[in-house]
C-alpha cells in the first residue's frame, strides 16, 4: 500500500473546491495536513474491505435489476476472488481514519481497458468518491476506455456520462460484452456499455 497521500483538492462544509475557488492548480503541492484522502492500490489485506463495499453499495440493484439477475451476496467471495486472479486491479479511497469507503477496478483486455466494480459506501456516495476514483484511473490507462452496467441502473449511467462515457448502440454493445467481458447470455441482454471519447467502433 502506498504511503503518498493524492494530491487533490479538499472540499468545504458545502463541497466546494477551495482551490479552484482560489486559483490555486490542483497539482500545486501542498502540506500533508491539507490532504484528507489517500487513493491506493488495493492488496489482499483489503480483499474483506473490497467484498464488503460491493455487496453494501450494490443494495442499490436490489429491485432495479431482473430479479433473476439478482443474488444474495451480490458477489461471493470466490467470485472476487476469480476477478482479481483474471486481471481486475482494484483501486481503493482511503480516508484519513484507515477506513476503505470507495473501490474501483481497472482491467487491461487486448486493445481496450475496462472499468470494472466501481462501488463506493452508501454513506459516502455522491461526494466524488466516484468521480475522483475514476479520474485516478483513467490517468493509469493508455487504451479505449469501456465499462459495463445494467440497463436499469440509470444512476449508474449517469454518473459515467457526467464524466465523459457515452452510450454505445445496442449492437456495439453485445459484440463487446461477448469479447471482453466473460459474463452469462442472459447479463449481456441486460446490460448497457459506455465509451470514454478515445474509443472508436
Amino acid at each position: 500500500m502506498s504511503n503518498l497521500w493524492e494530491a487533490t483538492p479538499v472540499a468545504d462544509a458545502q463541497g466546494i473546491d477551495l482551490q479552484s475557488a482560489t486559483g490555486v492548480a490542483s497539482h500545486v503541492a501542498k502540506p500533508r495536513a491539507a490532504f484528507d484522502v489517500m487513493i491506493h492500490p488495493c492488496n489482499d489485506d483489503d480483499f474483506d474491505a473490497i467484498l464488503a463495499i460491493v455487496n453494501e453499495a450494490a443494495g442499490a440493484y436490489r429491485d432495479v435489476i431482473p430479479a433473476d439477475r439478482w443474488h444474495e451476496p451480490y458477489m461471493p467471495r470466490d467470485e472476487l476472488r476469480r476477478e482479481i486472479d483474471a486481471g481486475v486491479a482494484f483501486w481503493g479511497w482511503e480516508e484519513r481514519d484507515g477506513q476503505l469507503v470507495g473501490v474501483m477496478g481497472i482491467q487491461d483486455v487486448d486493445d481496450v481497458t475496462l472499468i470494472r466494480h466501481a462501488y463506493v459506501r452508501p454513506g459516502r456516495q455522491s461526494q466524488g468518491v466516484g468521480g475522483r476514483l475514476l479520474a485516478h484511473l483513467r490517468t493509469l490507462a493508455d487504451k479505449p476506455l469501456l465499462v459495463g452496467t445494467w440497463a436499469d441502473a440509470v444512476w449508474a449511467i449517469g454518473f459515467y456520462e457526467k464524466h465523459g462515457f457515452r452510450l454505445v448502440t445496442p449492437e456495439q454493445k453485445d459484440r463487446l460484452l461477448r469479447r471482453y467481458w466473460s459474463i452469462p447470455e442472459r447479463q449481456v441482454e441486460t446490460s448497457v456499455v459506455l465509451a470514454d471519447a478515445s474509443w472508436r467502433a
